[in-house]
């Protein structure tokens, strides 16, 4: 059945994160110390995830994506996407990565039933990787990235936070890997997560990226599928991969989103920059099926029209990216 809000918009998306630990420290994700720790008992358990995807899929969720923090570092992962795999009437199952666990993991995330990794990736100099992660190894996502091709996944989608006079030089390089790797590039601009002063300065319009790279190369129009998210695409002649521009600050694609989101502490929201959230644990402590999919319902319906983030303005609360699920 189909799920839809109060603007007509079909909901076939879930955004569920895991945990919110990470093994990178990315500049625009999380604060350098991390985030606080905030215990076990805090966290959902698998079983209480579960019951989350079973109710959203009961309800017309047709494609859940498994975020985090870094979803490969919670221990027995991938036990759980194969219980969500098997879930009937999902029809798709993805998972976000750093991809410093993926060149150990590939195979068995490919055997667990993940149709579809993403791997975040914002820079392809050593050095500059280093600073943006705040110590990360390229060279083991580069191994990561042809692990997963070799157990069996398409070529990962790449996603890079565009940041003017960081990695914006980087451009032409990235648009290269969908021909030289098959690799569908996104470009997302930079969205502040916490209230800073001149934040602005980051912002690297998604149409720039786009005068950028025609300045090299013709670019194509590509047709999206039914599971798309809110990038635009285009292909390079010759290219297997596309590339993608998520433009969440200059041009928003609210009117196009088809997403709700749940934090693996138990707080859903129906947009990433809204304020509102619910919390999910007075119906999973005791688990509660029949209100929980009562609740979900109410989300999708309370789910605003937009959101508010431009390049002059700023209105939302401070939040960790990591904490939220991205």
């Amino acid at each position: 059945m189909a799920l839809t809000d109060t603007f007509n918009r079909r909901i076939n998306y879930l955004r569920l994160s895991v945990t919110d630990r990470c093994n990178m420290r990315c500049l625009y994700c999380m604060p350098a110390e991390g985030v606080q720790d905030v215990g076990h008992d805090a966290v959902l358990s698998y079983e209480e995830l579960q019951l989350i995807a079973e109710s959203a899929v009961g309800l017309g969720i047709e494609k859940i994506r498994i975020t985090g923090g870094e979803p490969t570092v919670r221990a027995g992962i991938v036990d759980f996407l194969a219980k969500l795999a098997a879930i009937p009437g999902l029809r798709h199952l993805a998972l976000t990565t750093n991809g410093l666990l993926l060149e150990q993991m590939a195979s068995d995330l490919y055997r667990a039933g993940v149709q579809r990794l993403n791997v975040s990736l914002d820079s392809l100099d050593p050095q500059a990787f280093r600073e943006i992660t705040r110590g990360g190894d390229l060279a083991k996502v580069l191994a990561g990235l042809d692990a997963a091709v070799a157990a069996g996944f398409p070529p990962p989608k790449i996603n890079i936070v565009i940041m003017r006079g960081i990695n914006d030089a980087e451009i032409l390089d990235f648009a290269e890997l969908t021909r030289s790797r098959g690799n569908s590039v996104r470009f997302i601009e930079y969205m502040p997560a916490v209230k800073d002063d001149g934040w602005q300065r980051l912002c690297f319009p998604g149409e720039e990226v786009l005068q950028r790279i025609r300045e090299q190369y013709p670019l194509e129009a590509v047709d999206k599928g039914t599971f798309a998210g809110p990038s635009q695409d285009y292909r390079l002649p010759g290219a297997t991969g596309s590339i993608g521009i998520i433009t969440a600050v200059s041009g928003h694609f609210c009117s196009d989103c088809n997403r709700i989101r749940v934090t693996s502490r138990g707080q859903a929201k129906g947009c990433l920059f809204s304020d509102e959230t619910t919390d999910l644990n007075p119906f999973l402590r005791p688990p509660d099926p029949e209100r929980l999919t009562k609740v979900l319902q109410e989300i999708v319906q309370a789910k605003p029209e937009g959101h508010a983030i431009r390049r002059g303005e700023y209105t939302h609360s401070n939040f960790s990216m990591a904490q939220i699920g991205g």
